[in-house]
């Protein structure tokens, strides 16, 4: 499933958890802190595969982890309004479930003004040709730096859910990791990190997609690395 999200300022969503709109678990109150007004707001686009739509597994709606990073960041006074393109199945390579690529993806997502653009997966490029993984992935990220030249990248390269990824999806990983040092992008590997190792009830039933918990853990993870590369543009 393709999400689009509109630039919308975390603020906004932030009045909806005030007001009791956006639910998940019983939670303690957290203070927002008070953005002075004229605080610029940040442009940030997010590109994606299943783990960013969400699915049945979890990941709908409020609970995906890029709704929860835009709260955590509107919590700390940052300001954001995020442009998100994902589509359940895509990769770099690989069609989604309407037939896009990340490049394509990236063309609706991303604009000149972008302070940052965040390119998150995917797993779904296993199987690919190496050499066809390093060409797209390439002009995928080529073309987020010419579209918004001044903006900082990400790149979190594909998740696993063990310690023992097949060696496909670690040349996806190695592959990015280079085409990201390549533009000059920041280039996070969840494999190395362990992001989901130990941690089945962050997985749904099918062994693959987080759950709601998970997508709250990817939010935890998520959340600062946005921060950190909104500090130090500039």
């Amino acid at each position: 499933m393709q999400v689009t999200v509109g630039r919308v300022a975390t603020v906004v969503v932030a009045a909806a958890v005030a007001a009791g709109l956006v639910t998940h678990r019983p939670a303690a109150p957290q203070p927002f802190q008070t953005v002075a007004r004229g605080t610029p707001i940040d442009h940030v686009a997010v590109i994606g595969d299943s783990y960013t739509t969400g699915t049945d597994e979890g990941g709908w709606g409020a609970n995906t982890w890029t709704n929860r990073t835009w709260l955590t960041l509107a919590r700390q006074g940052v300001q954001v309004a995020p442009e998100v393109a994902s589509e359940g199945r895509a990769g770099y390579v690989v069609r989604g479930d309407h037939g896009s690529v990340f490049e394509d993806l990236t063309n609706r997502a991303v604009h000149p003004d972008d302070a940052l653009v965040v390119f998150f997966g995917s797993r779904n490029d296993h199987g690919v040709d190496p050499a066809q993984m390093t060409a797209m992935a390439h002009d995928t990220l080529d073309l987020a730096r010419r579209i918004a030249p001044s903006a900082k990248l990400l790149v979190i390269g594909p998740p696993w859910t063990d310690s023992d990824p097949p060696l496909d999806v670690l040349y996806i990983r190695d592959i990015l990791s280079g085409q990201a040092h390549d533009v000059g992008a920041t280039f996070i590997d969840p494999i190395s990190e362990g992001w989901f190792v130990g941690r089945p009830e962050l997985i749904g039933p099918d062994g693959i997609h987080p759950n709601d918990a998970g997508h709250a853990y990817m939010a935890e993870k998520i959340a600062p690395l946005i921060h950190a590369q909104l500090s130090r543009r500039g």
